[in-house]
């Protein structure tokens, strides 16, 4: 992080590491680096940090603001120059910003499978023993009729929204279920018979 470093004796190696935006330097303690000299205005100047670097202004100091050795009321900062407000010496050691990136963990296990019901449905999420009749059309979340969101539009048909995102929901297609057969036709199946047909032939007159 940009930061500058006191000189003077008394003061020396005191390193004022500036925070992004405006940093106010003057010899009264609400200042953001305060300094206690007698040469330093109570609001002597600011250092303002940003993504182009550090720019100093004087805010009307009564013995002024230099750098190199030269009076200004407003100048860009770079490393290794000398900045002198009324007698405090101070070197420019970093004008750089630190941008730190947070690492994105990413989940060991992946989300489970989403529940079947016995007819080969899909559950809700929310109701484990309810099908869900509901998915959106956006993050593919799917719900139970008490879970989707139903809105009535005045002249029309209703809008049913996620319970997730609050995007639209498209109702499921129910999944299809077996006919259970008979024993009659699990008998017919067994032996080889075709509905409708005898399985005796009728002797000639």
């Amino acid at each position: 992080m940009a930061r500058l470093l006191i000189k003077t004796a008394g003061l020396e190696n005191r390193i004022l590491e500036l925070r992004l935006g405006v940093n106010r330097v003057g010899r009264r303690a609400d200042c953001d680096f305060p300094i206690s000299h007698p040469s330093v205005s109570g609001n002597h100047c600011e250092l303002i940090l940003s993504g182009d670097g550090v720019r100093l202004c004087d805010c009307g100091s009564t013995n002024g603001t230099f750098v190199n050795g030269q009076p200004v009321a407003e100048a860009w900062l770079l490393p290794g120059q000398q900045v002198r407000l009324g007698d405090v010496e101070l070197s420019v050691e970093n004008t750089e910003i630190n941008v730190v990136i947070p690492q994105f963990e990413r989940p060991s296990q992946l989300p489970p499978p989403p529940v079947v019901l016995p007819d080969g449905a899909p559950a809700c999420p929310r109701h484990a023993q309810t099908p869900a009749t509901y998915k959106c059309t956006r993050c593919g979340e799917v719900m139970c009729n008490a879970c989707v969101r139903g809105i009535r539009r005045k002249g029309g048909a209703a809008l049913f929204l996620c319970v997730i995102c609050h995007h639209k929901c498209e109702p499921m297609q129910a999944a299809p279920q077996k006919k259970k057969k008979s024993f009659l036709g699990f008998l017919q199946e067994a032996v080889g018979m075709k509905p409708g047909n005898s399985a005796r032939k009728k002797k000639p007159k």
